[in-house]
């Protein structure tokens, strides 16, 4: 039995986190987080409340805290250098700015909640993109494909 540690394709060889990648992963926490706890309140109003349609909340609620666990993992995933985390914490970014751009046309005091939104979907992405994050978790450049046995 050999000492020595085994490299897979999901754990490149270990070493420092740059801290684009813990911050992209910290804006994907927190959004998983928001997530949460929006869907929480949505749950409790649904069922403490005095809400229109109590099956709705209830059902809102759910699917809130359902959708949260997306982003949560792949925030999980970045803190741990998992080269799969990257693909959920794109498309989580990708969902977002829809649903900021549908916070922006509101005629109300979402209109913040919107930009927010926005703002951290945009930074997040720039970040998973960097140079940086893709060499860290073991993710080449397109058209650099290096050849076996040289």
């Amino acid at each position: 039995m050999s000492t020595e540690p085994k490299t897979t394709p999901e754990a490149p060889a270990p070493g420092p986190r740059p801290g684009r990648l813990t911050a992209a992963a910290a804006l994907a926490g927190l959004e998983g987080l928001a997530l949460v706890v929006g869907g929480a309140y949505m749950l409790v109003m649904g069922l403490a409340g005095d809400p229109d349609n109590p099956r709705q909340a209830t059902t809102g609620g759910v699917t809130l805290i359902v959708l949260a666990l997306l982003p949560l993992l792949a925030a999980r995933g970045l803190l741990r250098l998992r080269r799969w985390a990257r693909g959920p914490a794109i498309i989580t970014q990708i969902m977002a700015l829809p649903v900021a751009w549908q916070l922006l046309q509101a005629d109300s005091a979402m209109i913040p909640g919107g930009i927010a939104l926005a703002a951290v979907a945009v930074a997040t992405l720039v970040l998973l993109v960097n140079p940086a994050t893709t060499e860290a978790l073991g993710i080449g450049a397109p058209g650099n494909v290096q050849e076996s046995g040289k």
